[in-house]
C-alpha cells in the first residue's frame, strides 16, 4: 500500500455505509482523514457502524442533514446513491469534490490496474482475467463491482501484482485521478437511464475509464463500436478486438484466436460458449498478454474456466459431453440466449414454476436441440412445445432425475444444458439450489477409476 498523505487532516464525508462505505471509512481513517459516515437509513444497530464508532469515527444515520456540508468536506459517495439526493445536489452547488471509493483504491495501490467496464460482459472478462493470472507466474487480484471492495483489495497488492477491477458507470462518475494501466470497454449499449437520464450521459460515464491514461497505458475496445471513441483525443495505445475481421489487436481468423499473426487457440477448444463470450475472451486474452501472462496460462484458463456460477457455467466434461449449468435462466429471454450459444446438438433440461405463460418464443432457438428433458409445473407445456417441433421429449421428476434419464440416450459430442426458462420455486428454494443439484448429479455419473 502506498503511503498517501493527500487526505491527512482533511474532512471527508462518506455517504452510504454498505460494504464500500465501510471499507472506505476505515481506509480514510488509516490515512489520517477526519471522517464522518452518513447513511439515510437507521444504522444504529448495524455491526459495521458500531465498529466504525469504536474506531472513533462519527456515524450519523436516519437522514442526510445538510449541515454535514458546513465544513466543506471531500465526499466519498456510495455509487448507487443518485446525484439527485438533496445532500448531493447541495454538495454540487457548493462545488465540493464527490468521489467513489474506487478513486481511493487508485491513490493507494502499488499495483498497476486493469480496469474493466462495459454494459455487458464485464464480470466475465474480469473473472476470466483473474483466472488467467491464477494460472500464471504473474500475480493479480480481482476487485471492484464484482463483489470485492477495490479500496480494501488495493491495500493487499504489491508493485509486482496487478489490481483487476470491474468498474460500473456509477463508480466511474466518481473518479478524479483514477488511471488504469490497461482499460477495457467491452461494449456500450443503452442502460441505467433511470440514473444517467440520457444515453450520452451513460456513454460519457463509461468513457471516463480512459480519460487519465497516458501514452504508457493501453485501451482495449470493441472494434464494432469504434465510432464511440474515434472522435476522442486518446493518449493510450489503442487496441481492438473483433470476432469478424482482422484488426489492430486481437481477432478470430479461420477459427483461431490470433494476436499479431500468432495463433493462440482454436475456438472449438473453448469451454465458454457463444459469440458474446468469444468477444469477452478476446478482450481478456489481450489484457492478459499485455500484462505479461504466458500463452500457456491463457490456454489453460480458456480450456477450464467455468464462468459465472449458474450462468452458462461450464461444470465439466463426461467422455465427449460438456455440461453447462444455466439455472439462473428463469425466463425465456435468458434461455434463448443459452440455446443460441451452441453449434453442437443439445440435450436441453427445462421446466419449473408455472407463471401462466407459454414458451412458443423459444421455437426459433431450438434448431440444435436434439432432446428435451422436462420437469416441474411447466412440464406439460414443454412436452407440447417439444412435440410440436418434432423433438424427442423425456419427462423427469426433477433435475436429478433428468440427469439420470439422459445417460441412456446421450450421444457423442452432445451438449447437456440446464436452462430451465422458469423460476425454481415449485421444486427448489432458489435457482442456486437447483443448479447445485444439477452439478452434484453430473458428478455422480462421472466414471470412477
Amino acid at each position: 500500500m502506498l503511503t498517501y498523505t493527500g487526505l491527512k487532516d482533511r474532512n471527508v464525508l462518506v455517504i452510504g455505509l454498505a460494504k464500500s462505505g465501510y471499507e472506505a471509512a476505515k481506509l480514510l481513517h488509516k490515512l489520517g482523514a477526519s471522517v464522518i459516515v452518513n447513511d439515510g437509513k437507521d444504522i444504529s444497530q448495524d455491526s459495521h457502524a458500531k465498529d466504525l464508532e469504536n474506531m472513533g469515527i462519527t456515524v450519523i444515520g436516519g437522514e442526510h442533514p445538510l449541515s454535514l456540508l458546513d465544513n466543506d468536506p471531500i465526499i466519498v459517495k456510495n455509487p448507487g446513491i443518485p446525484y439527485t439526493v438533496p445532500l448531493i445536489e447541495k454538495a454540487i452547488e457548493k462545488d465540493l469534490k464527490i468521489l467513489t471509493e474506487v478513486e481511493l483504491s487508485y491513490l493507494i495501490s502499488e499495483a498497476p490496474i486493469i480496469g474493466v467496464t462495459g454494459t455487458n460482459g464485464k464480470t466475465t472478462v474480469t473473472s476470466l482475467i483473474g483466472d488467467m493470472f491464477q494460472k500464471s507466474r504473474v500475480t493479480g487480484k480481482v476487485s471492484g463491482n464484482i463483489g470485492y471492495v477495490a479500496s480494501k483489495v488495493a491495500q493487499e497488492v504489491s508493485k509486482d501484482d496487478y489490481l483487476i477491477t470491474e468498474l460500473s458507470s456509477f463508480q466511474l462518475l466518481g473518479i478524479d485521478q483514477y488511471k488504469p494501466h490497461i482499460a477495457i470497454i467491452t461494449n456500450i449499449y443503452s442502460a441505467h437511464l433511470d440514473y444517467h437520464e440520457t444515453l450520452d450521459n451513460y456513454q460519457n460515464a463509461k468513457k471516463r475509464v480512459y480519460e487519465n491514461q497516458t501514452e504508457d497505458d493501453y485501451l482495449i475496445c470493441n472494434y464494432h463500436q469504434r465510432q464511440l471513441i474515434e472522435s476522442e483525443s486518446l493518449k493510450a495505445k489503442t487496441y481492438y478486438f473483433s470476432t469478424e475481421q482482422e484488426v489492430d489487436g486481437i481477432y478470430v481468423k479461420d477459427g483461431y484466436i490470433v494476436f499479431k499473426g500468432f495463433r493462440i487457440i482454436h475456438k472449438n477448444e473453448l469451454v465458454l460458449p457463444g459469440d458474446h463470450n468469444l468477444e469477452n475472451i478476446l478482450a481478456a486474452v489481450l489484457a492478459a498478454l499485455l500484462a505479461g501472462v504466458s500463452v500457456r496460462a491463457i490456454i489453460e484458463s480458456l480450456t477450464t474456466f467455468s464462468g459465472i456460477e449458474h450462468r452458462l457455467q461450464y461444470i465439466g466434461t463426461n467422455k465427449t459431453n460438456k455440461y453447462y449449468n444455466d439455472s439462473k435462466a428463469t425466463n425465456t429471454l435468458a434461455t434463448q440466449f443459452a440455446l443460441n450459444s451452441f453449434e453442437q446438438p443439445i440435450i436441453w433440461l427445462c421446466g419449473g414454476l408455472d407463471r401462466g405463460n407459454d414458451f412458443d418464443e423459444l421455437i426459433p432457438y431450438m434448431a440444435n436441440v436434439r432432446v428435451m428433458v422436462t420437469f416441474g409445473e411447466t412440464q406439460s407445456k414443454f412436452v407440447k412445445l417439444g412435440e410440436s417441433q418434432g423433438k424427442y421429449v423425456v419427462q423427469a421428476n426433477d433435475v436429478e432425475d433428468a440427469v439420470d434419464k439422459i445417460q441412456g440416450i446421450i450421444e457423442a459430442n452432445d451438449v447437456v444444458l440446464l436452462s430451465p426458462a422458469c423460476a425454481s420455486w415449485d421444486q427448489y428454494n432458489t435457482f442456486e439450489e437447483r443448479g447445485d443439484k444439477f452439478i452434484n448429479s453430473f458428478k455422480t455419473h462421472l466414471p470412477s477409476f
